[in-house]
């Protein structure tokens, strides 16, 4: 079973090559809940992915490389943007 991020990366790659899913993908940032929107998205195209998993996934990711990095006694926080996977799948589908 594919992980949060490689999901993402596929899906990705099937929006750069389909405009209208695309642009559907881009309209569920204008919805009330957009991550559940996003979410919602996905698991039509039939990946089971939930709000908390990508959220959680961007974190763990972060964290991991963090300990490795610094021998897991790291504490600073993370930069803007670093441990989010939601916005970071939307700024690679940007013009």
């Amino acid at each position: 079973m594919a992980g949060v991020g490689e999901m993402l990366e596929e899906i990705k790659a099937k929006l750069k090559e389909d405009g209208e899913l695309r642009r559907e993908f881009l309209e569920t940032r204008s919805r009330k809940n957009p991550i559940g929107a996003f979410c919602e998205k996905c698991r039509q195209m039939g990946y089971e992915l939930y709000e908390m998993e990508v959220v959680d996934a961007g974190e763990e990711f972060y964290a991991a490389i963090k300990r490795s990095a610094n021998g897991g006694g790291e504490n600073s926080p993370a930069l803007k943007g670093e441990d989010d996977f939601y916005e970071l799948f939307f700024a690679d589908l940007e013009p």
